[in-house]
């Protein structure tokens, strides 16, 4: 109610702040505008600058005055969010380090304190506005291209808005790179963060791309990747930025995988793939290609559970958080009403699906109600970052204090090679008697004559007819249940179906017997287990073809389905690349509704010709 208020509060400053500048510059312009007429008639079209500089200065003071007055209001409800777009540079590499206000607010920000670490390069600023169900809602953000001048764990400083600051960002700086594989001018590196992984378990996979001239044509490849089976996720958008070694100056492009293997083994990524036509003096050249060394990763089985856990089920992950949240104060909820309580888990380098249901807490003086999860999946610097949100409807039965226990979730730290728990305090229900029960009738005291007098034992005749009536019939509808039951009994044994496997397990089973089918030249296989995909990806609303399946997907995917439709039902024979094809199953966004996705000419992003 407060947070409303305040809101309401600052909407209406804005208006009065909107609505009173307009006042003053109409009033601005009348009042030039009239001194210019009666300047006109006295001195036959000459204006007078001394009236209108006075007209001018004195609405100036005005707008400064209802600013000085009002702002402070507005920036009052202002949230300033800082983010880097990479928490790992080397020195002399720049970063983009973006401050987020979550109101259309005119305060420039104080990022002064900047200057002590790094070198602040160029600047830019967006106002962004949406409109939801009705609600609009206003932010801006400015973009800070950054260069640290030192090595070592550094911390961004608070960038002040106005009365509110961010947050210090970490950012670690590490020496700059001494040796340049290939050739000086244009060479592609790749790194991954985990060279000996375990099943689930996420490697981030970096593939950066070093210009020091012109290029033309450029192409980028998606990963090759061989051994286990492996989803491939994107972790991010593409990156651009400068970076000197040796003295020379680079334009990197960035792409980050975080790649999650499904079973023990090896995996094996092919040599990153890098072709462009090369600008030198004046002269473009043939197409060169460029590429990396290869990656071989070891991918370990599950390990035991630990001895607290016995039936801990399999979680890896960076770092794990858990935290909740009531839709009404738990302590003082009525008997008979409902409140739900929301636990949500926060993990680093895993996607929302693998995130293990918590399990709600049972007590005989409480009822509850499970919800479906909730599941939202982000990039960042540091790979996925996955959500799931339990939401659980509870009605107190019975009166008194009901304690909750904590709540403990086990979990795989990836870094540390090691089980670790992460925790929830427990919390404590207190239902309050229920407003609308009866009150317990009173005990009227009877006199001791009428107790005396019931008091005298009255004769009871006992008979059994009744009692073998009742077993005789209990027993005649026990033997119809049966009978009706061996009836209805199949002759044959049928073994229980197994359960389905997870639908991302079968999607990822689908999309590699797509690509083998595209690697084989089987047109008819690569259809039908798209078709398959598709039907798993839209259940409600399953494509019908493969054309309509191109129109879902981002590109290179779409742009090799379609070549696919023309080679298949278009006039002639037409070919089509299969290779091509697999590769760009393993790296790609579904679309919304909505949205035209079309390829971006020029660098950056690199993006096929």
């Amino acid at each position: 109610m407060v947070v409303s208020n305040l809101l309401k509060k600052a909407q209406a400053a804005r208006y009065v702040v909107g609505t009173t500048l307009k006042i003053l510059m109409y009033s601005h312009i009348h009042s030039v505008s009239s001194r210019r007429s009666a300047s006109s008639r006295t001195h036959l079209g000459h204006f007078q600058p001394a009236a209108e500089t006075r007209a001018r200065r004195s609405v100036k003071v005005s707008m400064f005055l209802v600013a000085a007055c009002v702002l402070p209001a507005i920036s009052a409800q202002a949230a300033v969010i800082a983010a880097v777009d990479r928490a790992n540079v080397e020195l002399n590499e720049s970063f983009t380090l973006k401050i987020t206000v979550d109101t259309a607010i005119d305060v420039e920000p104080d990022a002064s304190a900047l200057d002590e670490d790094f070198f602040v390069g160029t600047r830019s600023q967006l106002s962004n506005t949406t409109i939801v169900n009705g609600q609009i809602s206003r932010s801006r953000t400015w973009t800070y291209v950054l260069m640290a001048k030192r090595e070592g764990n550094l911390l961004i400083p608070p960038v002040i808005i106005a009365s509110e600051r961010s947050e210090p960002v970490p950012i670690r700086v590490t020496p700059p790179s001494t040796t340049l594989p290939g050739e000086a001018d244009i060479f592609v590196t790749t790194e991954a963060d985990h060279i000996e992984s375990f099943v689930q378990a996420q490697v981030l996979y970096t593939v950066k791309v070093y210009r020091a001239v012109a290029t033309r044509q450029p192409r980028l490849s998606e990963p090759n990747i061989g051994g286990v089976e492996v989803l491939i996720e994107s972790a991010g958008e593409e990156r651009s930025y400068e970076s000197i070694l040796n003295g020379k100056a680079y334009n990197v492009v960035e792409r980050i995988y975080a790649l999650f293997p499904q079973e023990s083994g090896s995996i094996s990524i092919a040599p990153a793939r890098f072709e462009a036509r090369v600008l030198r003096d004046g002269r473009i050249t043939g197409r060169k290609i460029f590429e990396s060394e290869a990656i071989d990763i070891v991918v370990n089985p599950i390990p035991p559970p630990p001895d607290e856990f016995p039936d801990a089920v399999w979680f890896p992950a960076t770092s794990v958080s858990l935290s909740e949240d009531w839709s009404r104060d738990p302590g003082n909820l009525p008997a008979g009403e409902p409140i739900t309580r929301h636990i949500t888990v926060t993990a680093v380098g895993q996607l929302s699906t693998q995130i293990p249901m918590i399990e709600p807490a049972t007590s005989d003086a409480i009822k509850v109600y499970p919800d479906k999860p909730e599941f939202r999946d982000s990039a960042e610097a540091s790979g996925i970052r996955a959500v799931r949100r339990d939401q659980y409807a509870m009605i107190g039965v019975t009166a008194g204090d009901i304690a909750l226990p904590s709540v403990e979730l086990p979990w795989w730290n990836i870094e540390a090679g090691e089980w670790q728990v992460a925790r929830l305090t427990g919390s404590t229900l207190s239902i309050l008697p229920s407003l609308t029960a009866p009150p317990p009738a009173p005990v009227a005291e009877e006199p001791e004559e009428a107790a005396e007098e019931s008091a005298t034992p009255s004769e009871v005749v006992y008979s059994d007819f009744w009692r073998f009536v009742s077993v005789g019939l209990a027993g005649a509808w026990i033997m119809t249940i049966l009978a009706w039951w061996w009836s209805r009994r199949p002759n044959d044994y049928m073994p229980k179906e197994p359960e389905a496997p997870p639908i991302h397990k079968q999607q990822a089973k689908c999309m590699k017997a797509a690509r083998k089918a595209a690697v084989a030249g089987d047109a008819a296989g690569v259809k039908a287990n798209l078709l398959e995909w598709g039907k798993l990806q839209w259940p409600d609303n399953v494509p019908r073809s493969v054309g309509d399946l191109s129109s879902r997907v981002s590109i290179p995917l779409s742009t090799q389905l379609q070549t696919l439709c023309s080679a298949s039902y278009g006039p002639g024979e037409r070919a089509w690349d299969g290779e091509e094809l697999a590769r760009s199953m393993r790296s790609f966004s579904v679309l919304t509704e909505d949205v035209d996705e079309r390829p971006v000419e020029g660098l950056p992003p690199l993006s096929p010709v």
